[in-house]
């Protein structure tokens, strides 16, 4: 039997996240030559507009994000057209104009390749002057961008499309609970008495986004919903665990950024060009879903076909949406995670098997990704004309680092989440949960409260336990440090 020691003292989670961040082989600091490229940058003014870019601040555009959130990357308008069609325009931030391929404050990002979200604290990709001031869709800022333009039929389908840089000022910083709240009618939105046109607006995007999902739900694309509790901190506190729940506003710049992003590799492959593709290829462990499926009495074909694995989903989703969590979570896991890859001039694409799409990049947070970064540089190089400032063996070497630290990150965040969950508990030891198992093998068996949503070992009377029974247990140590909380099963 394995059992953690109760660990009494005090763990700051601020240093505890820097310690991992070193040994996860991140840069978590700046260094003096990124310090001083950010200090001229904030005083050699505004980057200047050049006659090329279109200047398109008239527009109604508007930004959706967390509510917290200031390093904001992309803003969307659209329009009704007089045939029933919409179009769409998406304006990413042009963060190159600031940041120079090869500068201090790009290597800091190629290493990193990734804004870190501990959940206590976070590393940003680029220091938070830039990244939530001046390379940022503020509101009531000119910002440069590039633009995707795309018009979009009422089936959903992208019926022509265009890319060009742009000049736009966000008229409206919106958060997505309360757009959501809004779009159910369960609350009021201020901003709509203040920006006008914007109730047509929001509504217009949200019909939009309807059309879009209907495609993708068709196509195949995956509905998954894995829970990942977030600290709530105030003052270095933790004061609980919460999960974000997707909704309205969430599935409208979902649908957005997906559309954005295969308009983009779509343009690069047109224009003969190098790009980096986010693939999910052709599940390996195919015959390990058929197996799961068979379990729920449902049948999915010998070779793997993404609409099937869908409906599978989605038909477990509607019959028992309190355990879909942890059965999306299986389904992640057995189709394999997202990679990085080169896709060369008329070599075959690798399709993204999860989104169930032929061609995908990641272009729409250059902020906070540095695939996203490369991707718009290598766009910003076709629009004014220039070859590719990337060699393949350049490219290459970019998608190998994300992808080793996609991989880092994604254990280092889910550290730190068990760490907060462990300060969180710290003093509620004996209490007793109601909790749902999440694993039990040869390994272990590993359970998550229902409230709060926090995940631990089962060490004593685990036998018999299965994943997705419901049980009860009760709280006998908390290793902060060490991310460890351990339970006793109560019979």
């Amino acid at each position: 039997m394995h059992k953690h020691q109760q660990t009494t003292e005090a763990v700051d989670l601020k240093q505890l996240a820097h310690r991992e961040m070193v040994d996860y082989s991140f840069w978590p600091d700046f260094s003096k030559d990124c310090q001083k490229q950010l200090q001229q940058i904030q005083s050699s003014g505004a980057p200047v507009v050049d006659n090329s870019i279109k200047d398109l601040r008239n527009l109604l555009w508007s930004s959706i994000d967390n509510i917290e959130s200031q390093d904001l990357d992309q803003i969307e308008y659209t329009e009704r057209l007089p045939n029933g069609d919409i179009k769409l325009l998406v304006g990413i931030a042009d963060v190159d104009l600031s940041v120079g391929r090869d500068t201090a404050l790009d290597q800091h990002a190629a290493n990193n390749c990734f804004s870190i979200y501990t959940g206590v604290i976070t590393f940003p990709m680029f220091p938070t002057p830039l990244s939530e001031g001046i390379t940022s869709l503020l509101q009531d800022q000119d910002r440069q961008c590039t633009i995707t333009e795309m018009v979009i039929s009422k089936d959903g389908t992208i019926k022509s499309s265009d890319v060009y840089r742009g000049l736009v000022r966000n008229k409206a910083k919106l958060a997505y609970e309360p757009v959501s709240d809004w779009l159910h009618g369960k609350a009021d939105l201020p901003q709509l008495k203040t920006t006008p046109g914007l109730e047509e607006q929001l509504k217009t995007q949200d019909e939009l986004a309807n059309w879009l999902y209907d495609l993708h739900h068709r196509s195949g694309e995956l509905t998954v919903q894995t829970i990942e509790a977030q600290p709530v901190m105030e003052n270095g506190t933790v004061l609980d665990m919460q999960v974000r729940e997707q909704n309205r506003a969430r599935e409208i710049i979902k649908n957005f950024m997906i559309s954005a992003n295969i308009t983009l590799a779509e343009f690069l492959r047109g224009k003969k060009s190098p790009l980096i593709e986010r693939v999910v290829r052709e599940p390996k462990r195919w015959p390990k879903l058929i197996e799961l499926a068979a379990q729920y009495n449902f049948k999915l074909p010998a070779d793997p076909d993404p609409v099937a694995l869908n409906n599978f989903v989605s038909d477990r989703k509607n019959k028992d949406p309190e355990h879909f969590p942890d059965l999306s979570l299986t389904v992640v896991k057995l189709l394999g995670p997202g990679e990085y890859v080169v896709q060369l001039p008329n070599e075959p694409s690798t399709g993204h098997f999860g989104l169930a799409v032929h061609e995908y990049t990641h272009s729409t947070a250059p902020n906070r990704r540095y695939p996203d970064l490369v991707t718009q540089r290598l766009v910003k190089a076709i629009l004014s004309g220039k070859p590719s400032p990337y060699s393949d063996d350049d490219l290459k070497r970019i998608c190998e680092q994300c992808v080793d630290r996609e991989e880092r990150a994604r254990k280092l965040e889910r550290f730190m989440r068990k760490a907060a969950a462990a300060v969180l508990l710290a003093n509620q030891i004996g209490k007793v949960y109601d909790a749902i198992v999440t694993g039990a093998s040869s390994q272990g068996t590993y359970v998550r409260l229902k409230r709060p949503p926090a995940e631990g070992r089962v060490v004593e009377n685990e036998q018999g336990l299965d994943v997705g029974d419901s049980c009860r247990v009760k709280l006998v140590s908390t290793d902060p440090s060490k991310g460890f909380i351990d339970f006793a099963r109560v019979k």
